[in-house]
Order: C-alpha cells, then structure tokens, then sequence
C-alpha cells in the first residue's frame, strides 16, 4: 500500500504488480529481463499519476466531505497567531464553527457545500466586535450634542431616560441598533442597559452575539428602583442566559460614582459564584477621577483595585483617566479595556492611553458608545479614528498601525471580551462569526495593502455578506433576520413621543 492513494488506486497497482511478476517468469535472457525492468518502471510511473487521486504534493488524499457554507474566492484576512492573509481563500463553515480555511484550492477538494457564496473581488473577514454599547439608545440619537458628559446626561439623558423607557421601548431601539450593526459587520457586541433580558431575547432572535450587562445604579430606573432589586434581577438574568450559545449575561454596575462600595462588592461576589462577566465604566472623565479621588483617596482604578472589585471577567469601558499604576493593575487583573474613540471625542473627555496599554499587550478593544453620543453604531469608524488619534495625540505617524487598529476590532476585541477562544479570527474550531466586504468600491480603489484599505477607506456601506454563529443574517445588503422597513417606523413612532415628553 502507497500512503496518500486512495484504496481504488492501491488495489489497481497491485493488480498490475502481480501481472508483471507472473509475465517475468516467461523471460529467459539478460536483455530481455533489462527491457522488461524498463517497460515496467514506465507504466508504473504513468499508472501511479493517473490512477490516483492526490491534492498538491504536500497534501494527503482527502476523502469526499461536505459543509453547509463555503465561502470562496476572496482574500481571507484569518487575523489568527501568524496572521495570514490568503489570496484566493475559501472558509468552510458546518453547524456553528469554522471547519476548514485555506486556499480555496485546497479547502474545496472533494467537497460539497448546501450553500456556496462568491467572494471573489472580495475580503473575508472576522466579523467585528463592538466592545461598548447601549444599543437601546439609537432611539436618542442626536437628542441632544455639543454638550460635556454631566450636562448631556443630567440636563437630557437622564430625564429622556424617566420619561419614555420601557421595555417595548427597549425592544424598538435594540431592534434597530441590531439592525444598524449587522450591516456594518458588527457580529459581536457587548451592551449595558435596562431590560438586559428583553435585549438579548431580541438579540437572540436576530441571530447577533452579545455580551449583555443589566445595569446596576443607586438610583431609581425603568426596571429596577434600588441596587438591591438590580442585583436580584441580575442573578435571575445571568442563570436564565448562562451557556446560551450567542448570549453571554453579565452584570453592568454603571460606575465607580453611581454606586457604593459595598454594592461593588456584592457585584464581584456574584461575578465569583456566577463565573459570570461585569461590565463597567471607569474613569470617563476627569471630573469623575477627582471625585473619586476626593471620596476614596484613590483614582478610579486604584480604587477599584483597593476594594477587590477587578478581575479576569472585568470589561472596563473608556478608562480615559488612568495613571500609569492603573494601567500596570488592568495588567495585573487581566481586565478587558473598551476603547471608545468617537464618543471619547464628541463629549471632549479626553484620550486614553491606548499605545500605553498595548505596550504592556493589554486586551483593548473597540466600542462605539451609545448611538446618542456618537451618534451611530459605525465599527469602521472607530478603526479609522483610534488608527489616527493617537497618532495625532503622540505626534508619531508611527503609532497604532492600521494592522493593530483592526486588531483591535477583531481578535484583541475579543480578548477584551474574554472570549478570543471562541470568536475574533477565522480558524478552524472557532464560530462562524464572518463578514464579507467589497473591496472595489470607488474610496477603496486602487488597494495596495489589505489592511490600510480595511482600516482608511472601507465604510460600513461596503460590507455585503454577514454570518453570525453559522447562520446568515445578511446576504448581498439584505436583512434576512430583522424587518428593515418595521423597524424605521417604530424608531420614528417614538421620535415623536421623545419631542413631546421633553416639552412637559
């Protein structure tokens, strides 16, 4: 037996072996035994080649397979550990995961794929992951700008807030942040609001990943009216999602000034019992540093740390505000960092230490915001500003590559999430958590980098394709899980009701 042939192309090698050695018997002289040695060694070497059935010479025969989606002929950019840029790639997908990526003439040996998608002219990439939202908010988009953060929350926020949420209102806004992101890629994202448990029964409807925190805050809201009935809520929230396949519950305590320290402690607690995640503002603000500083004798961070809050499961979002120690105590913790750029920027909060944090490999991520200080849920554009931002703010064009902004977009955004085992890059095992993007659009043309076209010239409006876990949620710029047309109207049903309850 000849390793690499398939059993059909050994039995008929041997069958002619056999004959051969049976025909030998009948040759006498030395001559004729030379030029039957000769005849044999031909036809064996013409046999061997047509009768097998071999891959490319590195490759072992493979047997017939199937898969329910194959996606090739694009460029797939695997953002895995040797970060490989395939030319002519094809990704298979069966159930939920990744089960073969490579060369497409590779990958597509011998099989047979339900669904086949042409990428050709296009990029396969890891679908991206929102690390900071409140994607209820899409419905206060653009209520109110121009303002610093305690003004835009105290003056319009918050009283919008008191005024028109619910949880049909939640529903509405979650639908159309939902919809909002799936067309830009976004296949992942982590969220803290009200009604945490109404978003992810839309979220898992739409078929979308989430990380979803229910808020924890000292005052009264729509869903919960202490601390302590937010905590109960969360426990009921976080054991009724835990081990769902798109949804990873958590707890959302708002911030370090919007909750007492005892609370905080009870939230890590849980987070201990529950091994469940906790998503949390920190030092936004300069504002909030000093306050911190002036109740605690410590920044946010330090103080954080002080009381044993941090962990492995910690997603701190901004931490705008930190002191090279607090960056040196997210390293100790392994805290996950949402970079929120745009937000960052409108609201004059500050920057963060982003090229500090990934000095020390920090997990920092990308986030949008909510869409009411953003104002969109735009993933594109955060890789584009937070790649030039802090080029800006460190005078060095060097700083923060275009290849380590979609990095963060992607495989870091996941680490910073915590969950870089099973999302962020396009390998074999992972879930099939995929965008498909144009890359002949007019601002992308010509390309000469792959990723200086992802991170400077491609725009939500180029993504064509998205799979989420497996499962097509866009094909060809159409919405195949939420209602496009049902959701506009909703979203302007409740633009009426915001105008008017602002003018009570």
């Amino acid at each position: 037996m000849i390793v690499g042939f398939s059993n059909e192309s050994n039995e008929k090698l041997g069958a002619l072996c056999r004959y051969c050695k049976n025909r030998l018997k009948s040759v006498t002289s030395a001559m004729d035994k030379l030029k039957f040695y000769f005849a044999f060694l031909l036809v064996f070497t013409f046999s061997s080649s047509a009768l097998t059935q071999r891959i490319p010479h590195t490759e072992k025969y493979i047997a017939p397979w199937s898969c329910d989606i194959l996606i090739t002929g694009g460029t797939v950019v695997t953002m895995d550990s040797g970060r490989r840029v395939i030319e002519n790639g094809a990704v298979a997908i069966k159930g939920d995961k990744i089960v073969a990526v490579g060369p497409a003439a590779v990958v597509t040996k011998n099989l047979t794929a339900k669904r086949t998608i042409n990428a050709r002219g296009k990029v396969i990439i890891p679908g991206l992951i929102n690390t900071h939202t409140h994607v209820p908010m899409s419905l206060f988009r653009g209520i109110s700008d121009d303002l610093d953060l305690n003004d835009w929350l105290t003056r319009y926020i918050f009283p919008a807030e008191a005024k028109n949420v619910d949880e049909k209102f939640v529903r509405a806004g979650t639908r159309l942040g939902l919809a909002e992101m799936i067309r830009g890629g976004t296949t992942t994202y982590c969220d803290m609001y009200y009604f945490e448990d109404a978003i992810a029964d839309e979220t898992k409807k739409a078929g979308v990943r989430g990380v979803l925190g229910e808020t924890i805050i000292k005052f009264p809201v729509a869903d919960n009216k202490s601390p302590e009935d937010a905590l109960a809520y969360t426990e009921k929230f976080i054991k009724k999602w835990k081990n769902d396949p798109l949804i990873v519950p958590a707890a959302a305590p708002h911030a370090p000034y919007t909750l007492e320290t005892a609370t905080l402690k009870a939230i890590r607690a849980q987070s201990d019992r529950l091994d469940s995640a906790v998503v949390i503002h920190v030092a936004e603000t300069k504002k909030e540093r000093d306050d911190i500083f002036a109740l605690y004798g410590k920044t946010p961070a330090a103080y954080l740390d002080s009381i044993g809050f941090l962990s492995n499961r910690t997603i701190a979002a901004h931490s705008v505000w930190l002191r090279p120690d607090e960056v040196d105590i997210y390293k100790k913790h392994g805290v996950g960092v949402a970079h929120n750029p745009t937000s960052n920027m409108k609201l004059a909060s500050g920057v963060a230490p982003i090229p500090e944090m990934l000095a020390k490999d920090i997990a920092v991520g990308l986030g949008t915001d909510g869409a009411a200080s953003n104002n969109d849920l735009d993933m594109w554009e955060e890789i584009d500003l937070a790649a030039k931002l802090h080029k800006l703010t460190s005078n060095d064009p060097k700083t923060l590559p275009a290849e380590m902004a979609f990095e963060m977009a992607t495989i870091r955004g996941a680490r910073a999430l915590h969950l870089d085992d099973l999302i962020g890059s396009l390998e074999i095992g992972k879930r099939a958590d995929i965008a498909i993007v144009d890359l002949d659009s007019l601002n992308q043309t010509p390309y000469f980098n792959i990723y200086s076209a992802l991170v400077y010239t491609t725009k939500a409006t180029d993504v064509r394709s998205v799979i989420i876990n497996g499962r097509l949620v866009m094909l060809d710029r159409r919405l195949l899980t939420l209602n496009e047309t049902a959701i506009k109207v909703d979203a302007n049903r409740y633009r009426e009701k915001i105008i008017n309850s602002l003018k009570q």
